[in-house]
């Protein structure tokens, strides 16, 4: 087996490593310091198995396995965030508080070799969409822009556009996939600052210049960059009530 660890502290690494010579069926491939060295490890040895640090520079480690396609089965390292802790507990999904035992590092293997990798791919998947409704995930959104990897502010988006599988995010830096559903964007983006006004569009209202009629029993947003979207009757109430008119 395959494990892969992925932490910017040095001390942390060597800790797991050290617990993982009493596992001789799993055998470190690779240890990183940050997501982005994270992704590049995955994408070269396909692991069974990756140790996960959350808090880490650049991007995180909810981030970083949104990014991931297919994400190989995770235990996660904390030190702190109590609403990360939250949604572990709630989800099949181990994790290891720091500092951690011995003793809690093997239950953890135990629990992983239990459960199979359906059952894992759906709870992580799970624990990523409840980890994404938190205010520490909510004001950026990371995409994968080819090779490279996006950070985008959310005071950046202009709107979002349903595209198949995929949600196409139109930014002030142009447009990027995220494969995520309008679902997801509609809960976690700030009711605030971006409304859904169509099943296929949610907006930034900072930007909306005018409200035109259009056909029956809809309307036309007339954005300050020109663009025109379409607003459903249901879309149309929600922005009366925001905007006051």
């Amino acid at each position: 087996m395959k494990a892969i660890i992925i932490d910017d502290e040095e001390l942390a690494r060597s800790i797991v490593k050290e617990y993982l010579s009493a596992w001789p069926s799993i055998k470190v491939v690779q240890e990183c310091n940050d997501g982005f060295e994270g992704i590049k490890a995955i994408q070269q040895h396909r692991p069974d198995l990756i140790f996960l640090d959350i808090q880490m520079p650049k991007i995180n480690g909810f981030e970083m396995l949104e990014l991931i396609e297919q994400p190989p089965a995770v235990i996660f390292t904390t030190a702190f965030e109590e609403y990360a802790i939250k949604a572990f507990e709630s989800h099949a999904v181990d994790y290891l508080l720091k500092p951690f035992s011995k003793e809690r590092f093997d239950k953890a293997l135990q629990k992983w070799q239990q459960q199979n990798p359906q059952q894992r791919t759906a709870e992580t998947q799970k624990l990523l969409d409840a980890a994404g409704l938190t205010p520490a995930q909510n004001n950026r959104v990371v995409v994968k822009d080819n090779a490279k990897i996006k950070i985008i502010p959310t005071a950046q988006i202009r709107y979002l556009e349903a595209a198949d599988d995929y949600v196409k995010i139109h930014t002030t830096d142009g447009c990027f996939l995220k494969n995520k559903t309008m679902g997801y964007f509609e809960e976690t983006l700030d009711e605030q600052n971006f409304i859904r006004i169509h099943r296929s569009y949610i907006i930034n209202i900072q930007l909306i210049s005018r409200i035109d009629p259009y056909e029956k029993d809809s309307h036309l947003a007339v954005l300050s960059i020109g663009v025109k979207l379409p607003v459903s009757k249901s879309g149309y109430a929600k922005l009366k009530q925001v905007l006051g008119i």
